[in-house]
């Protein structure tokens, strides 16, 4: 009789636990696997502990460590993410890594209090197609945004969250190829991407339809236009949505049929070259009345030659240029263009940024970076090369609940972020989410901000090529500007750009709020 008790009790105690796992929303994992998933927590709760004796250390994981989830994670929380007893990077033994460079006492404007103005807004350093007279041009507020995440690569459920966490923490997001579904109408800014499937402005025949383009972003809240040639994890290869994903509403909304691969080509069709390309951005800018820019991974460099030779030399141009590097994200990729094709970030960055300092046009458009920039030392490095803005992907994911499973290609995320079954999504709450993902956007920006005062300078996007060294080991540094051989001035904006900057945060240093400009 005492063990039928035991037992019985223990039952109870289960059903409840699954009870309250089932109902609860704050975590999606426990949601979607009740009382099991309680290992997951136990096992990142003691990981410390245990990776002692367990191979894999806080910094082997791949593509992001456990110290980098970990810092995700508990900023999305806001609980406590600082880190105890020093660094346990190999930095003795590491070749190029980044330092950035303190001074010793502080540069003009720089905060000075112990926790002076975390809350402030980073605003973009330039305005958003205003050097080339847009009728929409416009100041980003946020120099962290939303990178291109599709509806179908990702749950409505999370683009949802996304979307809202985006008003609440004003930056912008980028809407992927995959068109503007009612998930994207949530109260956040967008950008959206027009991909060579034309998802959102193509007609019966998919090919790009100008009056449908034109109908489309004046009836959503869209900033500007990204025009995508091609991503950092399959550059050369045109976006797929497998069949499995291709749910009847995502299916609706691209005008595609449902349950089939979705697979965009490899290139565009409205335009064959740099001058063709150059002529769809006008007539598309001049329609909307938006800045149009473009986003690519970097490779063969021919592209961007041209790019920059035709706009040094007439009046046509983009607004700006987002570069993903060959590191970045995606929702399925073959592997040997996920490993091996288009340059990492630092890389493929310097090599267009370079080609524009040398034809004196860098002012004159927006610089954007992509590919594992969402934790903060490798955004320093991205504003030090050049990066006027920095989009995170998979670190907004993991903000939302992300476990790195790397199921994205399956339809099987547990967590409901990278899948379209309602088996898994049903555990994703949106309200909630979202304000875990603004949570995880301010952290960066205030990291971003701190670091910035540490170096002497009152805005992230001040901070130059001479401000961080690549060291190797013990053994050497040089400084960013020799490893990626930058002239001086290069880097950084010009001194109309500074002035301007400085104006709009120096209200935040006297605790007031700047006006958008």
């Amino acid at each position: 009789m005492k063990w039928t008790r035991v037992a019985a009790g223990a039952v109870a105690a289960l059903g409840a636990v699954t009870a309250h796992d089932l109902t609860q929303k704050k975590h999606a994992i426990l949601r979607n696997f009740p009382v099991i998933g309680h290992l997951r927590f136990t096992l990142e709760r003691f990981g410390p502990e245990l990776r002692q004796y367990i191979v894999t250390g806080n910094d082997e994981e791949r593509p992001f460590s456990r110290d980098q989830r970990r810092w995700v994670y508990a900023s999305s929380k806001l609980e406590n993410n600082y880190f105890g007893f020093g660094t346990d990077n190999d930095v003795e033994n590491t070749e190029g890594y980044p330092i950035i460079k303190h001074r010793t006492f502080t540069g003009p404007g720089a905060p000075t209090a112990a926790h002076a103005h975390e809350e402030a807004t980073l605003p973009s350093a330039k305005v958003l197609g205003g050097p080339r007279g847009r009728r929409l041009a416009f100041r980003p507020p946020s120099v962290v945004n939303v990178s291109g995440m599709s509806f179908g690569a990702l749950s409505g459920h999370a683009i949802e969250a996304l979307n809202r966490g985006a008003a609440m923490a004003g930056c912008l997001h980028n809407t992927g190829e995959g068109a503007i579904s009612s998930y994207h109408l949530n109260g956040g800014d967008l950008v959206f991407q027009i991909g060579t499937g034309y998802f959102g402005c193509r007609d019966a025949d998919g090919r790009f339809d100008l009056t449908r383009l034109t109908e489309l972003v004046t009836s959503a809240p869209v900033r500007a236009i990204e025009i995508k040639l091609s991503q950092g994890a399959k550059p050369g290869l045109g976006g797929m949505l497998p069949g499995a994903k291709v749910s009847a509403e995502i299916a609706r909304v691209r005008g595609i049929e449902p349950g089939v691969d979705c697979a965009s080509p490899s290139r565009h069709r409205v335009f064959s070259d740099v001058d063709s390309m150059l002529d769809f951005v006008e007539t598309v800018a001049e329609a909307t009345g938006l800045p149009v820019g473009i986003k690519s991974a970097v490779g063969n460099m021919e592209f961007w030659d041209d790019l920059v030779r035709l706009m040094a030399g007439d009046s046509r141009g983009v607004d700006f240029v987002n570069i993903d590097g060959g590191e970045g994200g995606t929702g399925a990729a073959p592997m040997i263009f996920a490993d091996a094709v288009a340059y990492p970030f630092r890389l493929g960055f310097s090599e267009v940024y370079k080609r524009f300092a040398e034809a004196g046009l860098t002012d004159d458009l927006t610089f954007i970076g992509a590919g594992k920039l969402g934790i903060p030392e490798s955004a320093v490095v991205a504003f030090s090369l050049g990066a006027d803005m920095v989009n995170v992907g998979r670190e907004a994911m993991l903000s939302i609940g992300c476990i790195q499973a790397q199921k994205c290609h399956t339809d099987h995320c547990p967590v409901g972020v990278a899948t379209q079954n309602p088996r898994y999504t049903r555990g994703l709450d949106p309200t909630l989410k979202s304000v875990r993902f603004a949570n995880y956007v301010s952290s960066l920006r205030r990291d971003l901000l701190k670091v910035a005062e540490a170096v002497g300078v009152i805005h992230p996007g001040l901070i130059g090529p001479d401000d961080v060294d690549v060291v190797d080991g013990v053994r050497s540094a040089r400084t960013i500007r020799e490893v990626y051989g930058y002239q001086p001035g290069w880097g950084v904006v010009g001194p109309q750009l500074h002035e301007d900057i400085a104006a709009l945060m120096a209200p935040q240093v006297t605790g007031t709020q700047p006006q958008a400009r």
